[in-house]
């Protein structure tokens, strides 16, 4: 089947395209990309007025299936992140049983393929069960189709166990993915600072993400292998990942949407779904990691889509758990937030949601709009603009400060593999 999307500004980092263009999709795959296109199609879409990106990927989300259904499950997740523009999602592996073995694993693989609405490239753990204890076979379990590694929101503590991971991973051509959290000093519910103690609540020191990130850093520079930071939110990461790097350190990193659209200040409006891990911090750190995005210390832009109940977000600050939902904002929180204000531009934002990710994942055939390539495709209204609400959420869950914010950017079509899997 061959689909004409006729009109659209077709935004491509690593052609450096910004211009109105025609894109002819044969099947799966992109067959033509050029001006004003005379070609017979079984389906033409008119993106007159319309944006059109390489497909998003998250590389960094949670699906909470199998074992906590309650919040969310890889049909509902995989809904939600087609509706938020996301062609491939990367779900942690904080599931239970957690997929540490190759049985597993497929169990999450074939779901979502029954599901068919998105990619979903699973991440394996590191350690069984997450315990930081005992490694998985990496091998094996790469093999399974496993796109990397993470313990997700349990760090590895023990050093040499996460030196043996890291050099193994890079081995095989992967990375390991660490939530950088040193445990003796993470203790808290928000950040440490003002906030914290107007609430009368224990504040999380920022030393716990940086004295991890830093351990990272020397086994990355010492070893020369490719390890990976999750979801940095301080300055003195931004400023150690980028000191690192232009000493060719093998560091990347990820941040997420709420670190530059939000300061700690936005808990004491949206209470606990303000509240994830790390936490939302200052407005100095919220410009550091602007300007980490600016100048390509940050390598990619992630969600970290954590969807929880209603009654778990219902609890106390300190004892709600951590996380917020993002799939369906991301795109609009980054044209809000970064793209609006002169911060980056649409290129960058291709580089940091699409290009990027799909280079770090090694998905050769994405991320890019070029003929030969898999048809992922993000059309969306750069100029839209609506406020958040509440019922128009098709995530299972919906704790997210977002709600009643004003947003700019709206998905109107989600291509997958040269199939629409959302329309507006």
């Amino acid at each position: 089947m061959k689909t004409l999307l006729k009109n659209g500004t077709v935004l491509d980092y690593a052609s450096n395209t910004n211009e109105v263009m025609d894109i002819l999709i044969n099947d799966s795959v992109i067959e033509k990309v050029g001006k004003d296109l005379d070609v017979q199609s079984d389906k033409v879409i008119d993106c007159a007025g319309l944006s059109i990106m390489p497909g998003m990927i998250d590389m960094h989300c949670h699906l909470r299936e199998p074992g906590f259904e309650y919040k969310e499950t890889i049909e509902t997740g995989s809904r939600s992140a087609v509706k938020g523009g996301f062609t491939s999602i990367c779900p942690m592996p904080n599931t239970k049983p957690t997929p540490d073995s190759a049985f597993v694993l497929q169990k999450i693989i074939d779901e979502a393929k029954r599901v068919n609405l998105c990619n979903v490239f699973p991440f394996s753990s590191v350690t069984k069960g997450e315990l930081g204890e005992e490694l998985v076979d990496f091998e094996e379990q790469k093999n399974a189709g496993a796109i990397a590694f993470s313990d997700d929101g349990i760090p590895v503590v023990n050093s040499r166990i996460m030196r043996e991971a890291i050099i193994r991973a890079d081995k095989l051509g992967t990375f390991v993915s660490s939530h950088c959290e040193e445990k003796s000093v993470s203790a808290g519910a928000i950040n440490a600072g003002e906030v914290a103690d107007k609430l009368g609540v224990e504040g999380v020191l920022p030393e716990a993400e940086e004295i991890m990130a830093a351990r990272e850093i020397v086994i990355s520079e010492t070893n020369n292998v490719h390890a990976h930071i999750c979801h940095i939110s301080t300055k003195t990461s931004v400023n150690m990942i980028r000191d690192a790097k232009k000493r060719g350190v093998k560091i990347t990193c990820e941040t997420c949407p709420h670190y530059y659209s939000f300061t700690q200040d936005e808990v004491l409006l949206s209470g606990t779904n303000a509240k994830m891990n790390p936490p939302l911090r200052t407005e100095v750190d919220k410009q550091a990691i602007i300007q980490g995005l600016k100048d390509g210390t940050i390598d990619a832009i992630i969600t970290d889509h954590a969807p929880h109940s209603e009654e778990e977000k219902a609890r106390e600050l300190a004892k709600a758990p951590n996380g917020i939902i993002g799939f369906e904002t991301a795109l609009a929180a980054t044209i809000t937030n970064l793209v609006d204000p002169g911060h980056i531009d649409y290129l960058n934002m291709v580089r940091l949601m699409s290009y990027n990710p799909a280079k770090l994942l090694k998905l050769n055939d994405r991320g890019e709009i070029k003929e030969g390539k898999i048809a992922d495709l993000t059309v969306f209204d750069p100029n839209c603009e609506y406020v958040y609400e509440k019922e128009s959420i098709v995530s299972k869950s919906k704790n997210t400060p977002f709600i009643g914010k004003k947003l700019k950017g709206l998905v109107h079509y989600t291509i997958v593999g040269g199939e629409v899997k959302y329309s507006i």
